[in-house]
């Protein structure tokens, strides 16, 4: 047996894709010379992963292409493609890409003679164009009339081999029939290649949510789980919790509420990178802290953002101009920019892209999510933490101030799915209660935890009118109204019943 020459061997290297995100779950990206197998179901984007590479291939990497269309006429994906803004002819015509339109030639293997030719032809391309990287769209279209599992491993092994001996990276695409169990239609191809990604297009809770998973990777580390994706315009965006780091820097500014009593409440306004979350039931003056925070940002040339999840743009306009505060004008001084969504239009992966980009676009110094609580209802809980937990690192990243609002289910108060999933994420939390005294209804409000500032502990009472919030002095003799059973003390009640019957005796 002939002696393998170990002395020129080199470590794997990886190549950046430039999609958004991978090169984070990859650490470093697709390996070199290497085959990749990306997997998935009808409409998970196997295809849409593979042109993306394909044009941040040539673009960002100045790698050139061939890419063989076994499924798809070649017309359809250049028309497919140039609907994002990606001219694939122009790399063609700079000789930068070749195509392969095994559709139209009814390029298939059924024999072993068969992968030879289509060899071949691939290779003469590769050679034609010098090209570093090979793409195959998909396995099923050149091998679909192989019935032998041997014999389509075998295929497989061969056709990889041979242009990985060409220092090729080798890109194909597999279809599978489930989400979740077998990786691959003939459930042998993940064993045939170096590299498995799947891409899954997951219907849950009535919305369609994608991700990606790297499988396998040999001879490198890898990130491991499933991440959300999103595929927008400018290609996909992977968002990677994995992402988040704990390394924001700390502001020690602080910024103001718009209302003094708040700001002596929170030891002097809110630090300028914290996240807060104003909580109470409906109608309890969450959107009048909101519009307060608005126009005490603007009145001093700061930029502010509102998504609002529950409320129309007219609406939140018509309710602040109810309190003298002017959200035309300030938008129209390009100072304040509203961003009105139902949540069920998009998941919350999308939710949280358009986000991102709307910040990075806007570049605002204050944000407002109005109100967490309504995306709530679009996602799992699992979910729902993954959005928060990205939206609090994304903005805090930013040294954006974040003010997120939040109903609880009841009207006397009490925790609901939110608060559990955000009270240990936020930096600041203030409560707003109804508070029953003496037979009438008052709103209360108080700071219950503020990280890294003394604040003050007392349930204040909270007024609102035409001219806007009114924070007064606390209450006194109310018990349990943060618990939601607010009740007078037993002493105070012992004199009302005291001065009731002596006026009876009196008679």
């Amino acid at each position: 047996m002939k002696k393998i020459d170990l002395s020129n061997i080199k470590a794997l290297q990886k190549i950046p894709t430039g999609i958004c995100g991978f090169e984070h779950i990859s650490q470093g990206g697709i390996p070199h010379n290497r085959i990749t197998l990306i997997s998935g179901s009808s409409g998970a984007g196997k295809t849409f992963f593979a042109v993306e590479f394909l044009m941040r291939s040539i673009e960002q990497f100045d790698r050139r292409c061939v890419y063989v269309a076994t499924e798809e006429p070649v017309t359809d994906i250049a028309s497919n493609a140039l609907s994002l803004g990606w001219n694939l002819g122009q790399y063609q015509d700079a000789n930068k890409l070749a195509f392969i339109d095994a559709v139209l030639s009814k390029s298939s293997v059924e024999k072993d003679s068969d992968v030879q030719e289509i060899i071949a032809e691939i290779t003469a391309m590769v050679e034609t164009i010098d090209a570093s990287v090979l793409i195959i769209d998909s396995l099923g279209g050149l091998f679909g009339q192989v019935q032998n599992a041997s014999a389509l491993r075998r295929g497989i092994l061969h056709l990889a081999n041979t242009f990985k001996q060409k220092g090729l990276t080798i890109i194909i695409t597999a279809e599978r029939v489930a989400e979740y169990g077998a990786i691959s239609r003939n459930n042998v191809e993940e064993f045939a290649v170096d590299n498995v990604i799947i891409l899954r297009n997951i219907l849950e809770e009535e919305k369609v949510r994608r991700t990606i998973q790297i499988l396998k990777m040999r001879g490198a580390t890898h990130a491991k789980g499933e991440f959300p994706i999103v595929f927008t315009a400018e290609g996909i965006n992977i968002l990677a919790l994995s992402e988040i780091e704990l390394k924001q820097s700390s502001s020690g500014s602080r910024c103001s509420f718009g209302n003094n009593t708040l700001d002596k409440m929170t030891g002097g306004g809110i630090f300028r990178d914290s996240v807060l979350l104003v909580s109470g039931p409906t109608g309890s003056g969450k959107t009048l802290i909101c519009a307060t925070f608005v126009e005490e940002a603007c009145k001093n040339r700061e930029k502010i953002i509102i998504f609002a999840y529950e409320e129309s743009c007219q609406q939140l306009m018509r309710n602040a101009s109810s309190w003298g505060i002017n959200f035309k004008k300030w938008e129209a001084q390009g100072l304040l920019r509203i961003i009105c969504l139902y949540p069920e239009t998009q998941g919350l992966e999308e939710h949280l892209f358009t986000i991102r980009s709307e910040v990075n676009k806007f570049k605002p110094t204050r944000l407002i999510i109005d109100s967490v609580s309504a995306l709530e209802r679009v996602s799992s809980v699992h979910n729902f933490r993954e959005f928060i937990l990205g939206l609090t690192s994304f903005i805090k990243q930013q040294e954006v101030c974040g003010l997120f609002t939040s109903t609880t289910p009841y009207l006397s108060g009490g925790d609901g799915i939110t608060e559990a999933q955000i009270l240990t994420i936020t930096d600041i939390i203030i409560l707003l209660r109804y508070v029953e005294v003496t037979g009438s209804m008052q709103r209360g409000i108080t700071v219950i935890k503020m990280r890294g500032s003394q604040h003050q502990k007392e349930i204040r009472r909270f007024e609102i009118n035409g001219s806007g919030l009114h924070i007064g002095e606390p209450f006194k003799n109310v018990e349990n109204s943060i618990l939601g059973i607010p009740a007078t003390s037993i002493v105070a009640e012992s004199e009302r019943l005291a001065r009731m019957f002596g006026d009876q005796d009196d008679m």
